[in-house]
């Protein structure tokens, strides 16, 4: 397989390609798309992250701390995945019933940091293997759309996609927002969009673009 990919390399020259052949060499398609779009420039593509450094720090605290407290509370009753954006966090995935899904935000909602939570767990069986593998070259391609379109910085946008459904957060102006919403409403695949974004005004993204930001990992 490496072999295969050694000599198919010099013909991806073009994003979604680069992600196609990162997911035929990976083991882990999540970390390797992350990887490849991450670090992916394409003309005045800046790949900087609109947060803080400290808010970027905390929210990667909120998720560890979510994700391992959630776990325990869930256990083997449910699936959920965590997200934080500015300290806004977002949960996704599947629980038994209406009960643990309140649970589960209650618990969120605690922890140190946390702005607001936004509860998107469905009622509803443990998604499959098969389905989340889906989830994740659905991100993939989503993501590659968004390097290839011209006037959106690809990185100000953050991708959830589960069962199908993208949610995508991430501070963004109105028109940037309309565009990554149209840009993942035409990615074959995609069953429907939600915006979790916070918004600001031409002028805040001004200042933003005045002041270089460390890149997030996640």
């Amino acid at each position: 397989m490496i072999d295969r990919a050694r000599r198919i390399w010099p013909r991806a020259s073009r994003p979604m390609a680069t992600i196609a052949l990162c997911a035929l060499v990976a083991t882990g398609l999540q970390g390797c798309i992350e990887m490849m779009v991450g670090t992916a420039v394409v003309g005045t593509l800046a790949a900087s992250d609109r947060r803080t450094f400290g808010a970027q720090t905390e929210d990667k605290t909120i998720v560890i701390k979510g994700e391992n407290r959630i776990a325990r509370l869930v256990g083997d009753s449910g699936h959920i995945n965590v997200n934080s954006f500015n300290r806004k966090v977002l949960l996704t995935g599947e629980v038994r019933d209406e009960a643990m899904k309140a649970a589960v935000e209650r618990e969120a909602a605690a922890i140190e940091g946390v702005n607001s939570v936004v509860n998107e767990v469905a009622v509803a069986g443990i998604s499959s293997f098969g389905s989340r593998s889906n989830d994740v070259l659905l991100q993939g391609k989503i993501k590659a759309s968004f390097v290839d379109a011209r006037d959106l910085y690809a990185n100000s946008v953050k991708v959830i996609v589960e069962r199908g459904v993208v949610y995508l957060m991430g501070r963004v102006t109105e028109r940037e927002a309309h565009l990554a919403t149209e840009i993942t409403r035409g990615v074959s695949g995609v069953e429907k969009v939600v915006r979790v974004f916070e918004l600001i005004d031409d002028n805040e993204l001004k200042e933003l673009s005045k002041t270089t930001l460390t890149p997030a990992s996640k």
